[in-house]
């Protein structure tokens, strides 16, 4: 039994590549009674161009979490490269490209990530799930060096300055 997810609401984007894990994660994650909203795509199109798809799941968390609502963001490709880039374009978020269970947690624990991409042709649906569900279930640590290497990212993305 498990217990109850800590970030409730999901939101998740996909291309053409990630749509079967997409699909999956999305009723696997809902009956562990996470909030789940699909961003896209609806239908399959090999040509479909994801970063719109991407980046508005990455505007809805934060327009979540700036709201005070407990969010995460999960977007899904072939290798997760493109996905992770498009929803890094976002204010606010931090998406990390997650390939195992160690790369996820620490997303979450070193880099308070609120977002994590993840390859679909790079893992079977098992090994994807199990990843996603790391992230999911991995609190930031507040540690200081930690908050304080998010704060100089933020302040160069507020400001173009480099903190030293």
């Amino acid at each position: 039994m498990t217990t109850a997810p800590e970030f409730p609401r999901v939101h998740i984007a996909t291309d053409h590549a990630g749509m079967e894990l997409s699909a999956h994660l999305v009723g696997h994650l809902r009956a562990k009674g996470y909030e789940v909203l699909d961003h896209g795509p609806k239908t399959y199109d090999a040509q479909d161009d994801y970063p719109s798809f991407c980046i508005n799941a990455a505007r809805a968390v934060i327009a979540d979490q700036e709201a005070g609502t407990a969010a995460l963001g999960i977007v899904l490709g072939g290798s997760g490269n493109g996905e992770q880039i498009a929803a890094n374009k976002v204010k606010g978020v931090r998406a990390a490209l997650a390939w195992n269970l160690s790369t996820a947690k620490l997303a979450r624990e070193h880099n308070d990530a609120n977002v994590v991409a993840v390859g679909g042709r790079q893992h079977s649906v098992e090994e994807a799930t199990a990843i996603i569900e790391a992230f999911l279930a991995e609190p930031f640590s507040n540690d200081e060096r930690h908050v304080r290497r998010i704060g100089k990212i933020a302040t160069y993305e507020a400001t173009g300055e480099v903190v030293e």
